[in-house]
This record gives structure tokens, C-alpha cells and sequence, in this order.
């Protein structure tokens, strides 16, 4: 995505946007949705989802965190009843009461380096690294990476957002991290011969999944199959036409306050998503499952091995196969 590193900057802070207190009032029947990213060019489709819900009754208020796992917790302890982030861990360690329902987006990262100082996997063996958060995707990621190449890093660093670690990369604040697809194009395009891309994971596993608690999707089985179908249909849309996003956007008078140049490559950012195969537009299957399964435990992340583990314990795919069905996807 072409943004200048300014940008960058307000893009990351644009979680204003959607940050609301738990403690505000609030209607009784409102949904409360927590968001462990940012609320920025990366997670519209999430909200334009959430909007498109919202016009069908979806009553619903967004509280966005800077890390996955605040997400994670408050929707654990009540304060959320839908979220977004990458819950696997949580709910194998804890047995916590949270179902998958939609694969948002997957994990087509790109680990990138100073060549000034590292050139190969070897070379970062007991070096410092940078990831998204603790747990997150790109740990993941990382630690799998490590494995394979035999190395271990050093002390391990958490910037939330891949435009983030962009910034600090030109800056040379850091040296190594893993980034998004556009990002890493903003990094060539901003530091040239500098940076250096090294060998990733193939088949690329769930990034943020959309998900519940359990005793609220038992009460509100209609407002859950609502909000799913919206979301497949909006991926299926994306999917044939990026530019729907931006289209939606625009309609929908969201991310007002971003910079123009930012704004101007929102169908290009998700061109490259859909492309990519960042949006899948299954919304998440069997097979993406089973993928999820073996990427996470081969990262440590869970506990194997992954042919043991029972979808049924970490996601409900029920709403997802009526709106398949529905929409003939």
C-alpha cells in the first residue's frame, strides 16, 4: 500500500475511531464486538461486516484494542460477546467457552530483514526480533520459521501493526520483523536496496478469526447467523471485486479522518489481499481448520499433535455452512 510514513503514523492511530469504554452506557441489547488490532485500512472489511450487520439490526458497539489478547480476555470475561483476533491458545489452555465462527483474514506475512546486518535465518540466531504481539500470527509465524532454519532469537520485541514496524524499520529502530503484504511493498518502496526479504511459510494458516462466546450465541442464534451471512457475503463480494471495500467505505463515511493518499489506495490494499489469498472467501472450512491446527501447534502456540484436536472444540461452523447455503457459495 503507497502511504507516506506519516501517514502511517495517523493510520495507526485512527483506533480512536473505534474505541468505546466498556463502562458506557449502553443499550440492552447491544452487542458488544472487541477488535485486537487497530481500526484502520487493514481491518475495514471488518467493519464495513460489521456495518452491513448493523443496517439489519445488528445493534452493535466496537471497542478496539492494541492487543490481541486484551480482545481475547474481555470477551472471555463477559465485557465482549462478539471479537476478532487469533484465540486458539486462550481457548485450548484455558477451555474457555469460545467458538470460531468466520475466517477473516490468514496469515500471508513476509519476514524482512536489514541487510546492513542480517542476510539469512542463520544470521538471526540470538538476535533480536520484532512481531505484532505476544501470541499473535507473526509469532506464530516466527517461531515456526526459527524452528525449521535451527536457530532461536533473542530478545523479542511487540510494535502492533505492520505500518508500525514498517516505520521503525526505515528508521532503523529495528532490524527484523515480519509484515503484511502491503507493507512489505511500502518498505521496498520507501528503503529500496536496504531490506532484504527471507524465506516464509507456505499455505498460509488463520490470521484473525471472527468469534464468540458461546452462552451469548446459545441466546442469540439469529443475530449470530445474521452477522456470518453478512460477512460471507461480503468476502464472496471482495472477492470478485475488490473494490467493494472502498465502495462501502465511502458510502458508509468511515475513516473520515485519514489522509487522502491513504484513503486513495484502500482497492488497491485489498486488490492485493484478495490476490494474495488473504480474504479467502470460504470464510474458514474444514480444511482451513485442520490447517489452523497443524500451523499453530508446529508454533507451539497449542499443544498437539494437531490430528488429535476436535474442530468442535474451537469453532461452530453451523452458521457459516446456512449462509453458504444460502448465498450458493
Amino acid at each position: 500500500m503507497s502511504m507516506s510514513l506519516s501517514a502511517c503514523r495517523l493510520a495507526a492511530a485512527v483506533s480512536v475511531l473505534g474505541a468505546i469504554a466498556f463502562a458506557a452506557p449502553s443499550s440492552a441489547q447491544q452487542i458488544q464486538v472487541a477488535l485486537g488490532d487497530t481500526v484502520s485500512v487493514d481491518t475495514l472489511a471488518f467493519v464495513v461486516g460489521l456495518e452491513r450487520a448493523k443496517a439489519r439490526g445488528f445493534d452493535y458497539k466496537l471497542t478496539s484494542f492494541s492487543k490481541e489478547d486484551l480482545a481475547i480476555q474481555a470477551t472471555i470475561n463477559g465485557q465482549a460477546d462478539v471479537a476478532a483476533a487469533t484465540p486458539y491458545a486462550v481457548m485450548q489452555k484455558t477451555k474457555a467457552p469460545l467458538r470460531g465462527v468466520f475466517q477473516l483474514t490468514r496469515l500471508v506475512f513476509f519476514p524482512v530483514v536489514d541487510k546492513a546486518t542480517y542476510k539469512t535465518w542463520k544470521d538471526l540466531n540470538g538476535q533480536p526480533f520484532t512481531f505484532h504481539a505476544r501470541g499473535s500470527g507473526t509469532e506464530a509465524i516466527g517461531n515456526i520459521l526459527a524452528k525449521r532454519n535451527g536457530i532461536q532469537f533473542g530478545q523479542r520485541n511487540y510494535i502492533a501493526g505492520s505500518e508500525n514496524r514498517v516505520v521503525a524499520m526505515v528508521n532503523g529502530q529495528i532490524k527484523a520483523t515480519i509484515v503484511d503484504l502491503a507493507n512489505k511493498n511500502l518498505l521496498f518502496q520507501r528503503g529500496g536496496d536496504r531490506f532484504a526479504v527471507l524465506p516464509g511459510v507456505d499455505n498460509p494458516a488463520s490470521d484473525e478469526i471472527l468469534f464468540v462466546r458461546q452462552d451469548w450465541a446459545e441466546k442469540n442464534g439469529a443475530k449470530l447467523d445474521l452477522l456470518v451471512e453478512e460477512f460471507t457475503k461480503l468476502w464472496m463480494e471482495m472477492n470478485k471485486n475488490p473494490a467493494i471495500i472502498e465502495q462501502e467505505r465511502a458510502r458508509l463515511n468511515l475513516l473520515k479522518d485519514l489522509p487522502k493518499e491513504v484513503l486513495a489506495d484502500v482497492t488497491k490494499f485489498h486488490q492485493q489481499g484478495v490476490e494474495a489469498g488473504v480474504f479467502s472467501k470460504a470464510g474458514g472450512d474444514l480444511n482451513a481448520i485442520k490447517a489452523d491446527f497443524e500451523f499453530y501447534t508446529e508454533a507451539g502456540q497449542m499443544t498437539g499433535p494437531a490430528e488429535s484436536l476436535k474442530v468442535e472444540d474451537f469453532w461452530n461452523l453451523a452458521p457459516l455452512n446456512k449462509a453458504r447455503a444460502k448465498l450458493g457459495s
